[in-house]
């Protein structure tokens, strides 16, 4: 998977839990991390409001579970070329970090709604409970993805 734009290849890794954001126009589909980074767990999906609201709850969140790295889904289409939305993602990264301080990496999301649609189905649960687990599920892929890659890449000596 593309890595994205990661501090990590520069050295900075913060200890600490990731916030993995699945972000969407109406929710935004949310996991953490363990201190380790080893595991990841789903939260609530957070349904949107307004920006600066939506803000303050997610720095309350991080506040309360001292995150240390915000990692966000960037939608970039199936070839490869930054989407529409990867526009709103980036300019809300933007605020997010002025919010909380934090720093935010983008980590490539193409496909982990597929893949939590396809992993919902084969669970048997009804299509209404799908489609209120799915950005759940999706940043729960999206932070494991991000996580076995830093872990592979740590036991490689490639990242501190």
């Amino acid at each position: 998977m593309n890595q994205g734009t990661s501090r990590y290849r520069k050295g900075m890794t913060p200890a600490g839990r990731v916030l993995a954001l699945d972000f969407g126009k109406r929710r935004i589909g949310l996991a953490i991390s363990d201190e380790t980074g080893l595991t990841a767990q789903g939260l609530e999906t957070l349904e949107r409001t307004n920006v600066r609201e939506d803000l303050a709850r997610l720095a309350d969140l991080a506040a309360g579970r001292s995150v240390r790295l915000i990692l966000m889904g960037d939608p970039i289409r199936l070839s490869g070329v930054p989407g529409r939305q990867s526009e709103h993602v980036r300019d809300f990264a933007r605020r997010l970090t002025a919010k909380t301080g934090l720093p935010v990496e983008f980590w490539d999301e193409r496909l982990t709604t597929v893949e939590a649609q396809r992993v919902l189905k084969e669970s048997g649960i009804s299509s209404r409970k799908r489609a209120q687990a799915v950005d759940r599920l999706a940043a729960v892929i999206l932070l494991e993805s991000y996580l076995d890659w830093r872990n592979a890449n740590a036991e490689a000596g490639l990242v501190p």
